[in-house]
């Protein structure tokens, strides 16, 4: 005897029940498995990508399973239409809910990821890529949910975003300072234009990064006073880098008398070059006669050097100076009275 339950005999619903069971098992037993495995190979450091694989695999819902199962299961049996609109949206749902978990997976396997690479010992730094982290997995939430709703039937989706949007624009008008400086904050976070302990200038203002954060960023000056800028404002100022700089270019001029002979000032310029070329870390780019000046002959003399490093360029300076004034003193060649030095 074979009695028919719901327009299916129950030798079917026996079927279909035993499938869905053996493949949740099957699963539940493969992910376990894959678990383990995966966990060995992150910890060996193995493989590329083995963290983020096992923070999927760990991330893989049981609910998720339970849904598939009973899906498959019920590919044996004959549905109502009703039944099988019901069940097209638990699976649906449950569905959502396992792209919203890895969703948010992902997220904070990017936040643990950066803090190991860029912020290990800054705790501001932390603060932000953990707040960024918050953002984002609020976006991929609101993204699931209004999926999910918009497969309910008797739902509009449409008035509810229309509403949320008329919401978003007064609380956006309320906060614009704050979220203008949150938004700059994931914009310093992503594009990185500098992190902390470049050397920067903003309009009159140098110092040193030492902290970046949600609303602010904060620069040590020169002078020793800390200078606080809102992160939208500092945005949205040119910003110069100078520990990004790969080489200094340094320009100077020097000024000597008018009544030098000229086959004196003919040589100056392979004076200058030989002063610069015995030079360690310079590199010699032009010298020439630039012009006649109001208290003397003004030379122009261009020389690189391979470093970005200030004090560097102090002490070469100072090297290249003193001996222009060896050699000068030897060639007998008078200084003006105005000697002008500078850096371009």
């Amino acid at each position: 005897m074979n009695p028919i339950i719901l327009g299916n005999p129950l030798t079917t619903w026996a079927t279909a029940f035993g499938f869905a069971v053996g493949l949740y098992l099957v699963l539940i037993l493969l992910r376990g498995l894959c678990r383990r495995r995966i966990k060995t190979i992150k910890e060996r450091g193995a493989v590329r990508g083995a963290a983020l694989v096992h923070r999927l695999l760990t991330d893989l819902s049981s609910i998720f399973i339970l849904g598939l199962a009973l899906w498959a299961g019920s590919r044996w049996l004959t549905l109502s239409e009703a039944a099988q609109t019901t069940l097209r949206i638990v699976v649906l749902l449950v569905t959502l809910f396992q792209v919203g978990l890895w969703g948010v997976g992902l997220v904070e396997h990017w936040v643990a990821r950066r803090i190991r690479l860029e912020a290990q010992d800054d705790a501001g730094r932390k603060t932000t890529l953990n707040a960024l982290g918050v953002v984002a997995k609020i976006v991929v939430w609101t993204l699931i949910i209004l999926v999910g709703l918009d497969n309910l039937p008797n739902v509009n989706v449409t008035s509810l975003i229309t509403g949320l949007g008329i919401g978003g624009i007064a609380i956006g008008l309320a906060v614009h300072n704050i979220l203008a400086d949150l938004f700059s904050s994931l914009t310093i976070a992503l594009d990185k234009p500098f992190v902390i302990g470049d050397t920067i200038n903003v309009g009159e203002f140098t110092g040193t990064v030492e902290h970046i954060g949600l609303k602010s960023t904060r620069v040590r000056a020169l002078s020793g006073e800390q200078l606080i800028f809102s992160n939208s404002d500092l945005l949205s100022s040119r910003i110069r880098n100078f520990k990004r700089m790969e080489q200094r270019r340094v320009v100077f001029t020097l000024r000597v008398e008018y009544d030098t002979p000229s086959e004196k000032l003919e040589r100056i310029p392979q004076l200058l070059r030989e002063v610069i070329e015995g030079q360690k870390d310079a590199s010699f780019d032009r010298a020439h006669f630039q012009a006649f000046g109001d208290s003397g002959l003004q030379f122009e003399v261009v020389y690189l050097i391979a470093t970005a490093d200030y004090p560097t360029f102090v002490a070469l300076q100072n090297e290249i100076n003193l001996e222009i004034h060896r050699k000068f003193n030897a060639e007998e060649i008078a200084f003006a009275h105005v000697v002008a030095f500078g850096k371009g």
